[in-house]
Protein backbone atom coordinates (compact mmCIF):
# COMPACT_ATOMS: atom_id res chain seq x y z
CA UNK A 1 0.00 0.00 0.00
CA UNK A 2 2.83 2.54 1.06
CA UNK A 3 4.61 1.52 -2.57
CA UNK A 4 1.60 2.53 -3.99
CA UNK A 5 1.04 5.82 -2.59
CA UNK A 6 4.65 6.89 -2.98
CA UNK A 7 4.02 5.79 -6.66
CA UNK A 8 1.18 8.33 -6.98
CA UNK A 9 2.97 10.88 -5.56
CA UNK A 10 6.14 10.19 -7.58
CA UNK A 11 3.83 10.55 -10.58
CA UNK A 12 2.21 13.55 -9.19
CA UNK A 13 5.10 15.72 -9.07
CA UNK A 14 6.35 14.34 -12.56
CA UNK A 15 3.27 15.58 -13.49
CA UNK A 16 3.41 18.76 -12.12
CA UNK A 17 7.10 19.45 -13.23
CA UNK A 18 6.08 18.94 -16.49
CA UNK A 19 2.87 21.58 -16.47
CA UNK A 20 5.40 23.59 -14.76
CA UNK A 21 7.94 23.52 -17.60
CA UNK A 22 5.04 23.57 -20.63
CA UNK A 23 3.57 26.97 -18.50
CA UNK A 24 7.68 28.67 -17.90
CA UNK A 25 7.77 27.88 -21.82
CA UNK A 26 4.42 29.01 -23.15
CA UNK A 27 5.42 32.89 -21.44
CA UNK A 28 8.85 33.05 -22.10
CA UNK A 29 10.16 35.44 -24.09
CA UNK A 30 12.01 33.25 -26.42
CA UNK A 31 9.04 31.54 -27.25
CA UNK A 32 7.38 35.48 -28.69
CA UNK A 33 10.00 36.26 -30.54
CA UNK A 34 10.38 32.84 -31.98
CA UNK A 35 7.07 33.07 -32.99
CA UNK A 36 7.49 36.55 -34.04
CA UNK A 37 9.93 36.06 -36.28
CA UNK A 38 9.20 32.98 -37.59
CA UNK A 39 5.67 35.49 -38.26
CA UNK A 40 7.84 38.09 -40.04
CA UNK A 41 9.54 35.57 -42.64
CA UNK A 42 6.58 34.07 -43.25
CA UNK A 43 4.51 36.80 -44.05
CA UNK A 44 7.75 38.01 -46.00
CA UNK A 45 7.71 34.87 -48.34
CA UNK A 46 4.22 35.41 -49.72
CA UNK A 47 4.24 39.24 -49.66
CA UNK A 48 7.73 38.72 -52.11
CA UNK A 49 5.55 35.85 -54.14
CA UNK A 50 2.95 38.87 -55.00
CA UNK A 51 5.34 41.38 -55.66
CA UNK A 52 4.31 43.26 -52.51
CA UNK A 53 5.82 47.26 -52.26
CA UNK A 54 7.89 46.99 -49.42
CA UNK A 55 7.59 43.24 -48.72
CA UNK A 56 10.12 43.50 -45.70
CA UNK A 57 8.70 46.63 -44.08
CA UNK A 58 5.14 45.14 -44.98
CA UNK A 59 6.12 41.89 -42.85
CA UNK A 60 6.65 43.82 -40.05
CA UNK A 61 2.91 44.79 -39.40
CA UNK A 62 1.58 41.10 -38.12
CA UNK A 63 4.47 40.03 -36.07
CA UNK A 64 4.89 43.55 -34.45
CA UNK A 65 1.27 42.92 -34.03
CA UNK A 66 1.91 39.61 -32.69
CA UNK A 67 4.19 40.90 -30.33
CA UNK A 68 1.82 43.71 -28.94
CA UNK A 69 -0.98 41.02 -28.86
CA UNK A 70 1.21 38.90 -26.59
CA UNK A 71 2.69 41.77 -24.21
CA UNK A 72 -0.68 43.62 -23.72
CA UNK A 73 -2.89 39.62 -22.56
CA UNK A 74 -1.28 39.48 -19.46
CA UNK A 75 -2.81 42.74 -18.34
CA UNK A 76 -6.06 42.03 -20.18
CA UNK A 77 -6.39 39.02 -18.79
CA UNK A 78 -5.55 40.01 -14.48
CA UNK A 79 -8.44 42.86 -15.43
CA UNK A 80 -11.06 39.73 -16.31
CA UNK A 81 -9.72 37.43 -13.46
CA UNK A 82 -10.63 40.39 -11.23
CA UNK A 83 -13.68 41.65 -12.53
CA UNK A 84 -15.47 39.16 -14.95
CA UNK A 85 -14.50 35.67 -13.73
CA UNK A 86 -14.27 35.85 -9.90
CA UNK A 87 -17.56 37.72 -10.05
CA UNK A 88 -18.82 34.16 -11.53
CA UNK A 89 -17.47 32.03 -9.21
CA UNK A 90 -17.91 34.01 -5.97
CA UNK A 91 -20.70 36.31 -6.56
CA UNK A 92 -21.56 37.56 -3.44
CA UNK A 93 -17.90 38.48 -3.01
CA UNK A 94 -16.65 42.13 -3.26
Amino acid sequence: MAKHIEQKINSILERNSRVEADKAWETSNVRRFALAIATYFVVLYFLVLINAPNPEFAALVPAGAYLLQQYSLPFLREWWVKNVYKKRIFPNEK
